[in-house]
């Protein structure tokens, strides 16, 4: 929560390029100050000062700008610039006047200095007072005084409440207030009428003790439909990675809408990219499938080998299939201790048991943690396994399929 007294101090780390204000209540700034000075060269050495960069952070408090100005020597010159801020009667009367003019609100908002305000808060002649602790005292403003007035009047360019905050306002605290005030114009302008939009009595609305029903939502579509056509623009992102990523975005969403669940919630950048993949069986590629096989497997550190491989698992039987694939574990006697003797009945030859697999040449059989069978084959003489068929409970059929 800002406090009144956070409003009323600000600090600009930053001050805008260039010494020359640009708005003309920034340059009536400056001329409050060059008015008074008797010395035109200080003035220039100022102006290069604040052009150069030589003034570090500004700090503004109500009547007070401050800020650190490096000269010629090591230590840099604490100096400030004074104008008396604003007592609240004062504070009342410039309210009430922007309040009730819409033009001078609007200037404000739109952070300008309303022309019908100008006199009564920019500083006039000798009114804005500066003061530095350099040597230099016999004729101000000291060039370091100097500077800093020119690089104030580049902050008011950029933001007049600086200007309302010297004279003792922050910008929050004044925007409250000017709400407040133009409310109170517009219901003493129009006290009977009634609002031009529809609606309920604020009491009514809040007597309200039940919501009305939701209306029935409507039926869900038979599939996910397809994305749109995008066209080629070399400043464009890839149409087909757009076209993956709409049509894996609207798959998602129809589960979703079926199924209340997320079937790919918790999924890791390997099994993301596996499920991806999945939808694009590597018989037969087109070039915008080889493109996406590569771009996956380089993104997880993979070969496409073992991403086709690991997509083949992925169609066989999701999330768990993959985990057949590259998680080989220690079954319990039971169901595999039975597959064997039921392979032997079916003259489906002999198998040999290793861990969850049972392998036969170019056979295999892996049963996973989900007691199903996930059947396997490779090449004769080679040991490079390819998930084939269905999973299934029954061994015999899990090889058949």
């Amino acid at each position: 929560m800002i406090t009144a007294q956070d409003d009323r101090r600000r600090t600009f780390e930053t001050v805008p390029a260039s010494a020359e204000a640009v708005s003309w209540w920034g340059r009536a700034w400056v001329s409050a100050l060059e008015e008074v000075s008797r010395d035109a060269a200080r003035l220039a050495r100022g102006r290069t000062y604040a052009a150069e960069g030589h003034v570090d952070a500004v700090t503004v408090t109500p009547g007070r700008i401050v800020a650190y100005v490096r000269g010629g020597r090591p230590r840099p010159y604490r100096t400030e610039l004074v104008l008396s801020a604003f007592p609240d009667a004062r504070w009342s009367e410039l309210l009430e006047a922007v309040a009730a003019d819409p033009a001078a609100l609007a200037a404000l908002l739109e952070r300008e200095v309303p022309r019908s305000l100008a006199e009564s808060i920019l500083p006039g002649a000798g009114e804005l007072v500066p003061r530095c602790s350099c040597p230099d005292v016999a004729r101000p403003p000291c060039k370091h005084a100097a500077a800093l007035c020119y690089r104030a009047a580049r902050l008011l360019d950029e933001d007049p409440f600086v200007l309302l905050l010297l004279r003792g306002r922050g910008e929050r605290e004044l925007l409250e207030e000017l709400t407040r005030r133009n409310a109170a114009h517009a219901a003493r302008e129009r006290p009977d009428s009634a609002p031009d939009f529809p609606g309920v009595p604020a009491r009514a609305a809040l007597a309200r003790t039940a919501l009305p029903p939701l209306p029935a939502p409507f039926a869900a579509p038979a599939a996910a439909g397809l994305p749109p056509a995008y066209p080629a623009d070399p400043a464009a992102p890839d149409p087909l990675a757009l076209d993956q990523l709409a049509s894996d975005a609207a798959a998602r969403a129809f589960a979703l809408l079926t199924t209340a669940e997320d079937p790919f919630a918790g999924l890791s950048l390997w099994q993301d990219a596996v499920r991806l993949a999945s939808a694009h069986p590597t018989a037969g590629l087109t070039g915008a499938a080889r493109t996406l096989y590569r771009d996956l497997a380089r993104a997880t550190g993979r070969s496409t080998t073992d991403l086709a491989r690991a997509a083949a698992a992925w169609r066989q039987g999701g999330r768990p299939a993959l985990a057949v694939l590259e998680e080989p574990w220690d079954p319990p006697a039971g169901p595999f201790d039975r597959a064997r003797p039921l392979l032997l009945a079916a003259a489906r030859g002999s198998f040999r048991p290793d861990r969850n697999r049972l392998t036969a040449a170019t056979r295999q059989l892996r049963l996973g943690r989900d007691s199903l069978w996930y059947a396997y084959e490779s090449r004769p003489g080679e040991d490079d396994w390819w998930p084939t068929g269905r999973p299934c409970p029954d061994p015999v059929t899990a090889l058949g399929s």
